[in-house]
């Protein structure tokens, strides 16, 4: 005689237990990818945030020769954007843009929205992103004046080291060329006053030019200047030639 054996089977009761207990993992796992997809998004939307703001203002770790030399749009149109299409697309034959300033791996869509698709908020010296549920702020720079208008100051003095004394402060013209803020340049012309000392004013962010010309000779030096957001600009210049 057969014994019968015995059904190795689940029950009822066992396979509801196995599926509540696949249906917990499955819950946990679906709560940490979407976790870690939301982490994801914020990660690159503050990454490109600031890409947006290296496009704007530049990158302050950018140096050639020990001076800074990535000014951004600013730096080349003496003018905040007015609005993020501009860093792609010349905004009105500007000369001196010199754009595109995103780079490679954007197109005019893809950087104007956040990674959860939400078109960027982007007015004066901030830009937002709002797709998260909460808002993500990148400032631009402290102040629309920190980037549009700076001071520079110097001080001249001839081969000899003499200054221009009393007598001589019209020897001397002293120019800065700017961006104008609307697609060109602008030149401000000061003299030396009798100690050599010379200043410009509201001077935007950039990599300027500063002539320095003898009048009666047309005697002209050249320099680069620097300028960085919200500061004064100090230069100490020696002509190079003896003329007082």
């Amino acid at each position: 005689m057969h014994r019968l054996r015995k059904n190795s089977g689940w029950t009822l009761v066992e396979l509801a237990i196995v599926i509540i207990i696949i249906g917990i993992i499955a819950a946990v796992a679906t709560q940490k990818m979407s976790t870690s997809i939301e982490t994801a998004r914020y990660q690159q939307t503050k990454q490109e945030m600031e890409q947006l703001v290296f496009a704007i203002v530049g990158n302050p770790n950018v140096y050639s020769s020990g001076t800074r030399t990535d000014f951004g749009y600013v730096g080349d149109v003496g003018a905040l954007p007015d609005s993020l299409g501009a860093l792609v697309t010349n905004p009105g034959g500007y000369s001196t843009w010199d754009g595109p300033y995103m780079g490679t791996g954007y197109n005019e869509d893809d950087f104007k929205k956040d990674a959860w698709g939400f078109e960027y908020t982007y007015q004066d010296t901030l830009i937002r992103s709002t797709g998260s549920g909460s808002n993500i702020d990148k400032l631009i720079a402290r102040s629309s004046d920190a980037v549009l208008s700076n001071t520079v100051t110097g001080f001249v003095v001839d081969a000899n080291h003499d200054v221009p004394g009393t007598e001589d402060t019209t020897s001397l013209t002293i120019s800065l060329v700017y961006p104008d803020g609307s697609g060109g340049t602008t030149t401000s012309t000061v003299y030396p006053r009798p100690n050599g000392n010379f200043t410009f004013a509201g001077v935007p962010i950039g990599a300027h030019t500063l002539q320095i010309v003898y009048v009666a000779e047309n005697d002209t030096a050249t320099y680069n200047v620097s300028v960085a957001p919200a500061s004064t600009t100090k230069l100490s210049i020696t002509f190079p030639a003896d003329l007082w």
